[in-house]
């Protein structure tokens, strides 16, 4: 109901498909209004729509928007409870380990040179919900009429750390 045209619409994909791709996060709206809402007292991740924040570019998409469904927020909300993300997440990040490095090519091979390595134990969801709210933790919606790859969080480079308890440098 929010998308919009497909730029392969009626060309590679058939006439009429559809596209939602959106980068969300908590520190602000995307450009066409969609960003993510902690309610604490509810122990909900929520998606919200606020209209007046969509850019200008896409005032002929929020056209659309109101005849299909409204301006309002999002009805029925969507939302991820605290209780399932944190125990999804968990399972995923129990512990891990962080490792940069640097890469240099030569005659066509890579070379790695490991700069930093830490040890991450204990995941910490406190500390992704306030990576959500800071812009860190990002949420990929990435769908078209005929295909959905799904929701996804995303976290920039080098926030990992941020998620744990406990970090141990190593190197």
């Amino acid at each position: 109901m929010y998308g919009w045209a497909h730029q392969e619409d009626g060309k590679k994909y058939p006439k009429g498909e559809m596209s939602f791709r959106q980068t969300i996060h908590g520190q602000s709206p995307s450009d066409r209004g969609f960003k993510v809402v902690i309610d604490r007292k509810e122990q909900k991740v929520l998606i919200s729509f606020d209209a007046g924040s969509v850019d200008i570019r896409h005032k002929k998409w929020l056209t659309t928007i109101k005849k299909r469904v409204g301006i309002g927020e999002l009805s029925p909300q969507p939302y991820w409870g605290f209780d399932d993300l944190e125990h999804k997440a968990g399972t995923k990040l129990l512990n891990s380990f962080y490792v940069q490095a640097e890469v240099k090519i030569e005659k066509k091979k890579e070379f790695y040179h490991y700069t930093k390595v830490m040890m991450l134990q204990k995941f910490n969801f406190d500390g992704f919900l306030k990576a959500l709210e800071e812009g860190k933790v990002l949420v990929d919606f990435d769908a078209r009429t005929g295909h959905n790859h799904g929701t996804k969080f995303r976290l920039r480079q080098d926030c990992l750390p941020m998620l744990y308890e406990k970090q141990t440098i190593i190197i």
